[in-house]
């Protein structure tokens, strides 16, 4: 009967340093796949963060062309308004010259043919008295 307890506490022994060992292989299998996980994520985290960062950097670089292009956009409206506005201006200065002008000849017309009919009508006047 010894014996026999012997045997069993002896295979209780072998069956608990089975369990133990698979338990510690166990454990030593899933600290290598959570390590290799972590990996993983930290992979992925980086590249995503790059992804992220190259999108964000292609979406400032293009805001900041579409921000150029109306800025010279912008110059060049204001420069054909400039233009325009010389234009119009040297227009209107010549209207105004040419208006003076005919003002200027209008009066000495005028004039002309006033001091004309007076002429007229004194030679009229003389000759009838």
């Amino acid at each position: 009967m010894q014996k026999s307890e012997m045997l069993q506490e002896s295979n209780i022994s072998k069956f608990k340093s089975q369990v133990q060992s698979s338990q510690e292989n166990h454990f030593s299998l899933l600290q290598r796949e959570t390590e290799k996980l972590r990996g993983d994520i930290d992979k992925m985290r980086s590249e995503l963060k790059y992804e992220i960062d190259k999108v964000t950097a292609g979406q400032r670089l293009d805001l900041n062309l579409e921000r150029g292009r109306i800025r010279d956009e912008l110059a060049k409206q204001n420069e054909e308004t400039t233009e325009l506005t010389t234009k119009l201006d040297k227009e209107i200065h010549s209207l105004k010259a040419q208006l003076e002008a005919a003002k200027y000849d209008v009066i000495k017309y005028c004039i002309g043919t006033i001091v004309s009919i007076s002429a007229v009508g004194l030679a009229v006047l003389r000759i009838v008295m």
